[in-house]
């Protein structure tokens, strides 16, 4: 299983209005950086498997949201609790780096 893709009305019932905790990329389909560590993110999303939604958000598609969570830098993965952001971790450079990161939320 993939990280799936979001839209504003995805992002708002599949992370906003679940208890399920989520992780969300803030990403761009012209950010290389983004393309790389693509491979990474969908291997978490395949190991979190259902206790954690992986997606994957388009700031150019969805520009409103970027600007709520205050992104300016992509890729820039949240993490959401309740539906409340509660950890950001900016352009991370390998997948063990994001693995250490949920380590602090899961």
């Amino acid at each position: 299983m993939s990280a799936i893709q979001l839209n504003a009305d995805t992002f708002r019932t599949q992370v906003l209005e679940q208890k399920q905790p989520a992780l969300v990329e803030f990403m761009a389909p012209w950010c290389v950086y983004c393309r790389r560590i693509g491979p990474a993110f969908d291997k978490i999303a395949q190991e979190k498997g259902p206790g954690l939604l992986v997606g994957k958000l388009d700031i150019d598609d969805q520009p409103q949201l970027a600007d709520r969570y205050q992104v300016e830098v992509v890729p820039t993965l949240l993490f959401f609790k309740d539906g409340e952001p509660v950890g950001r971790i900016v352009a991370p450079d390998s997948k063990a780096k994001i693995d250490a990161f949920l380590e602090q939320y899961l």
